[in-house]
């Protein structure tokens, strides 16, 4: 019975957020019942990766996904647990997209391929039945979730298809292939906060191609926050080089080219203006 009493508790978890792009233009090409028939198609497979891997689900927001880890049951690898997951949801797309494209060549329509955009950040949140004395969901509050929801918004600005926070980079960074991104101070926020890429698994984190383009993602990053602008430059273009190699030591979509794009962006228009003697490289994301 305590369960089912509105209040919280405070725990250190890992938050999940996951949402379709563009998927208001595909959803005008069903009618409700064909759009309620692919969204079940999407978060079946996709709700399976996340509960195989431990994760709670704490709701469904019309195409995206909110899930957690470490609550209610105690997990210590709640954040390697979470990126897991978001692994596996992304292996989930491409047999999807294959039955999709077989249905609507079936039904006589176009397929439009189905591409999702994942955020994760570890930290304490308030977790519990929150809600009304009349209805109360298990859910979750606090900084560490709005952070998470900003980091999925971020991701297809910088070409990824994950985005993490530096708390659940710290947890993953020596088992999962991650690269820097950026340090950034998100919508909503007064603090600068670190981002990373996740890349894949272990098996692409120990493959000595894919720790030579982490360090020199890494470098370039260094380079252009101490404003060595050439310095920066010769590296990027050596990183987007490398992103359009056919044998790329990666397996996900992660388009190195926008990440490169950002700074190639941002290094020119800092030629001619300069930032601020104080500035500290952060970037004042506009878009949530």
């Amino acid at each position: 019975p305590d369960s089912l009493k509105l209040g919280g508790e405070m725990r250190d978890l890992t938050l999940l957020f996951c949402d379709v792009r563009g998927f208001t233009t595909i959803s005008e090409q069903f009618d409700p019942v064909g759009l309620t028939a692919l969204i079940n198609k999407l978060l079946t497979p996709l709700t399976n990766a996340i509960l195989e891997r431990r994760g709670t689900i704490d709701k469904y927001m019309g195409d995206c996904i909110m899930a957690f880890w470490n609550a209610p049951l105690d997990n210590e690898n709640h954040a390697i647990d979470g990126c897991r997951s978001a692994l596996a949801m992304l292996a989930e797309m491409e047999p999807l997209n294959a039955r999709l494209e077989q249905e609507a060549k079936e039904e006589g329509r176009k397929h439009v391929p189905l591409k999702v955009g994942l955020g994760l950040n570890s930290g304490p949140a308030v977790v519990g039945n929150m809600g009304s004395d009349q209805r109360f969901d298990y859910s979750v509050l606090g900084d560490t979730v709005n952070l998470a929801a900003r980091l999925e918004g971020q991701s297809k600005s910088y070409g990824m298809n994950v985005v993490i926070g530096a708390s659940t980079y710290a947890e993953v960074k020596d088992s999962l292939a991650c690269i820097d991104l950026d340090f950034i101070r998100v919508k909503g926020k007064l603090e600068g906060v670190y981002i990373y890429g996740l890349l894949g698994d272990e098996e692409v984190a120990q493959k000595p191609e894919f720790k030579d383009l982490q360090k020199l993602i890494y470098d370039a990053q260094e380079a252009y926050r101490h404003q060595k602008w050439d310095e920066a430059q010769t590296m990027f273009d050596e990183i987007r080089r490398r992103g359009n190699d056919e044998n790329k030591c990666w397996d996900l979509e992660a388009n190195l080219d926008v990440l490169c794009d950002v700074y190639d962006e941002r290094i020119a228009e800092y030629r001619v203006n300069p930032p601020a003697a104080d500035w500290d490289g952060v970037f004042v994301a506009t878009t949530k």
